[in-house]
């Protein structure tokens, strides 16, 4: 506007004020225009100054979407700085990195380590125990003593993991060490990590790096020259990657397990970087205190703690062996960046940075050794009350404080909240109603907004999938940013510029601008007090995403009644917000950096687009909430939207294209390809015991959405055709499943092939049947193979499965009533015996009353691969990551149980 367009503004003069006359306002701001309107209604000078003030408190389109943006960016460098800087402060010479290297190499350099393996039974075991022998003798002469036991336990337990999963193990190894003073200790903390690893995974960080770390964490220890005050136990524990069987081993069966009160478990979900805290307890909040009073380079996030513990990250640790068999509170920390090659033949060494080495030594060296000098470690059950809020701010330093004492603060700034808003909407009786139904009008209109923003971004997602063009972003994240963040950007902008142009019409638009930031403070409210009265301690998000805006608000109040939305009411606004946002922005990077490479391995059944579209829509809906009223405060979105929707349409046009390629081989950020080759020989039998199928192939599982769509024009006999179809009338589909994870991978191929003969095959035999006093029908059975075999159990309709001997616990089925018990062994395990027991009407069950299949899997050695899955593995493109071993199975069908 300018002085010309002044008479304009007068001949408007009658109608503008007869409007705002008409709408009696519900914030100071909006009184104060309209009162000295109404006063200056005979002052044509005056009113025309008015508008012209009015009109240039009002943010131009540029400046509010610049420094909106320059906010972010900011924030957004401010958080990839600080996971950059590794080692914040100077570490002491306390712990020596490159030492802790040269054992990770070393443990590495054997190859990938399975349970049962030399690599893992023998030459791991041996290094290990040469370097505790080597610093057990260096500590002679020192103020402790080491004493060094190795176990092999056998054992059984069973856990809800993927739908219904029972283990048993038989001589697994552990590698115990215990610290302590020469006149002894009554209690001891412990220290976890595993030496074993996956198939066809060299596993540097997972979990190799841990014990590298644990090693030198004990050298530092035992050269005390003052004594700790309790033990310290450190447990190398080999078969973690068996779903946590050697822990299991330890925790319920080593004499040690009674002394320990606390413990600290080191594991990975991702390759170096920083090891977070994303567990702690149950209960205990001394142990985070703890933590945070001893770490030199602390990051943790009570977040991460529940989001795991909630089940939604389909994996486990350790932790809760320890917690749940043990009764035990700990701390478990991970390595979570670059998931991507985390149980892949990447993970190795070289990708793990020497500083990665030093912060996670420095912390879990100060952590227990201030755990080993503490009083409350010797009973710790006095201070098992409640959990703890804790949260870093951008790795510099750790807030912790009792959840309870959080519960306080949460409904302290609810309240303040609620009495900010009641005093502004407190105004008589009919006016009070109507600002009071212009807020909840506004609410319903924010709501809807993100109603309509989130199905909007997934008919996107839907149709991105439906082109055959999902996954994308796996090897260009920021191209989804751009798809899905813009759209949702796009569309909740149109939809609050319809609703300020159409339903709100010639409302003055800085109270417009007030409404919405009370609408944004009312729904973080909301969401801080339904979180609080669910006792998560993740509350603190909405409460700093409250606090601290509602405090800036009150501090820049003035401003903003006698200049409106000036540039110095906006910079001074954003900085306000900083460190909620700033550490909001950490949390969505955590959240990304997990979720984005679990994609990549979740299965054929769940569209990966659809989730990260939510997820980024979430994201962009959270971030935006307080700049929601800065699209009342500009003049137009015109520019916005347009930007917005180029950004779209382009971005769209080059993913239909097909320009951006998933996955990737590239040395210093690699992004393959997961896919599973088993060569199987498998066995029916009928219910007489005769064999009526007999087959070989080689069985391929893609654990991604894009199943083998990229991977026939490199092998053309891997395609539809030979899809693998689900046998309902057979355990597990008919397929010999490693883990229970079919209702994730149900797209399968199964290429023909010759039959497998390993050098030791599979024998499975029926050794007892005994009918039992109680009506039951007892069935034993002994079974010789290789170190990994999986059971596979269905009774048939109208049979209980009663007891078996895999435990005193209830036999825990999964899917379909189908039960899945998986066995491992290390060096020198006897036959596998075992037994079932069955009870049912047989005189009903001419068919049999429960249908039997065992698998063997041949993980390691000169049986894990034959000469057509060496051929085959050679066809695969580099960018690629085929784990694969044989597989020699036999299906035993229900004909030994059948009624006589």
């Amino acid at each position: 506007m300018t002085l010309a367009d002044l008479p304009a503004v007068k001949m408007e003069r009658d109608t503008t004020v007869r409007r705002i006359k008409g709408y009696r306002t519900c914030n100071n701001i909006s009184e104060q225009a309209t009162d000295t309107w109404e006063l200056n209604e005979n002052n044509d000078s005056g009113e025309d100054k008015k508008k012209l003030e009015l009109g240039l408190c009002l943010l131009e389109e540029g400046i509010g979407v610049g420094l909106a943006a320059i906010f972010l960016f900011v924030l957004w460098g401010l958080v990839h700085l600080s996971l950059q800087q590794l080692v914040i402060r100077t570490s002491t010479d306390e712990f020596n990195a490159i030492r802790a290297r040269k054992h990770l190499e070393h443990i590495t350099s054997v190859g990938p380590r399975p349970v049962g393996s030399p690599e893992n039974e023998v030459l791991t075991v041996n290094y290990l125990l040469s370097q505790i022998e080597k610093i057990k003798a260096e500590s002679a002469s020192g103020p402790h003593s080491i004493s060094v036991d190795i176990q092999r336990p056998t054992g059984s337990f069973s856990i809800d993991f993927l739908g219904g999963f029972t283990s048993y193990y038989d001589k697994v190894t552990n590698i115990a060490v215990k610290l302590e003073p020469k006149q002894g200790a009554k209690h001891a903390m412990l220290a976890n990590c595993h030496f074993d690893s996956v198939a066809n995974s060299p596993g540097a960080s997972d979990d190799a790096v841990s014990c590298a770390v644990m090693l030198e964490v004990l050298q530092s220890l035992s050269s005390l020259s003052t004594p700790l005050q309790h033990a310290v136990i450190f447990l190398f524990n080999g078969a973690e990657e068996n779903v946590l069987q050697a822990s299991h081993g330890f925790i319920t069966q080593h004499p040690w397990a009674k002394l320990i009160r606390a413990f600290i478990n080191l594991e990975a979900a991702g390759v170096g970087g920083k090891e977070i805290v994303f567990q702690t307890g149950p209960e205990n909040p001394w142990l985070v205190q703890a933590y945070v009073h001893a770490a030199k380079h602390p990051f943790a996030s009570v977040v991460g703690q529940e989001v795991f513990q909630s089940g939604i990250i389909p994996s486990d640790t350790d932790f809760r062996i320890y917690r749940d068999f043990g009764n035990i509170p700990g701390i478990d920390l991970a390595f979570i960046e670059s998931g991507f090659i985390y149980h892949t033949k990447y993970d190795t060494p070289d990708r793990i940075l020497t500083d990665s080495i030093q912060r996670a030594g420095d912390n879990i060296l100060a952590v227990v050794k201030h755990l080993a000098l503490s009083d409350k470690l010797a009973d710790s059950s006095e201070y098992r009350h409640g959990n703890m809020v804790f949260f870093d701010l951008l790795g510099i330093f750790v807030v912790a404080y009792p959840a309870r004492m959080g519960t306080i603060i949460n409904y302290m700034v609810a309240v303040a909240t609620f009495i900010y808003l009641g005093k502004k909407y407190s105004l008589s009786s009919n006016a009070g109603r109507r600002c009071v139904r212009e807020l909840a009008y506004a609410v319903g209109v924010a709501i809807m907004s993100w109603f309509i923003t989130l199905l909007s971004v997934l008919i996107v997602a839907l149709l991105v999938s439906l082109m055959g063009k999902t996954m994308f972003w796996y090897n260009h994240f920021y191209v989804s940013i751009c798809l899905y963040g813009s759209a949702a950007a796009g569309k909740m902008i149109l939809i609050h510029t319809l609703a300020k142009n159409l339903y709100y019409g010639n409302i003055p638009r800085l109270q417009l601008g007030e409404l919405y930031f009370d609408v944004s403070m009312t729904l973080w409210c909301c969401a801080l007090v339904f979180l609080t009265q669910q006792g998560l301690c993740s509350a603190y998000v909405p409460m700093l995403m409250v606090a601290f805006p509602l405090l800036i608000k009150l501090l820049l109040s003035q401003e903003f009644k006698q200049k409106g939305a000036t540039l110095k009411y906006s910079v001074l606004y954003l900085f306000g917000l900083t460190l909620p946002y700033v550490h909001f922005m950490f949390l969505i990077w955590v959240v990304f950096e997990i979720f984005t490479p679990i994609l990549g391995r979740s299965g054929t059944e769940i569209p990966p687009d659809v989730v990260l579209a939510t997820l980024i829509t979430l994201g962009t809906i959270f971030l935006s909430s307080y700049f929601l009223h800065f699209i009342y405060l500009v003049r137009s979105t015109k520019k916005v939207l347009a930007v917005l929707g180029a950004v779209f349409a382009v971005v769209l046009v080059l993913v239909s294209c097909g320009l951006f390629f998933p996955y990737s081989d590239n040395p210093s950020n690699p992004r393959p390809k997961r896919v599973f080759l088993q060569h199987t020989t498998r066995m029916f039998h009928d219910v007489h015991g005769q064999v009526e199928r007999k087959d070989s192939g080689v069985w391929i599982n893609g654990f991604d959405y894009t199943g083998m769509r990229y991977i026939t024009p490199h092998i053309p006999e891997i395609n539809d055709t030979i899809r693998a179809k689900c046998e309902d009338s057979h355990p597990f589909c008919g397929f010999p499943w490693f883990l229970p994870v079919r209702f994730l991978v149900r797209k399968n191929w199964y290429l023909p092939a010759p039959e497998v003969s390993p050098k030791m095959p599979l024998q499975f035999q029926l050794v007892s049947r005994e009918e039992t006093d109680w009506g039951t029908t007892k069935l034993s059975f002994e079974v010789t193979g290789p170190c990994h075999m999986s059971l596979y159990l269905r009774p048939h309709s109208g049979t209980l499965l009663s007891g078996w001997s895999f435990g005193d616990f209830t036999p825990q089925f999964g899917l379909e009533g189908e039960y899945f018990i998986f066995y491992s062994h290390g060096l020198d395990a006897p036959a596998w015996k075992f037994w079932i027991e069955v009870q049912a009407p047989k005189s009903e069950f001419a068919d049999g009353m429960i249908t039997v299949a065992i698998a063997s899997h041949y993980f390691f050695g000169e049986d894990q691969k034959t000469p057509q899955l060496a051929d085959l593995l050679d066809r695969f493109p580099v960018w690629t990551f085929p784990s694969y071993w044989i597989l020699h199975n036999w299906r035993k069908l229900s004909w030994l149980f059948a009624a006589e």
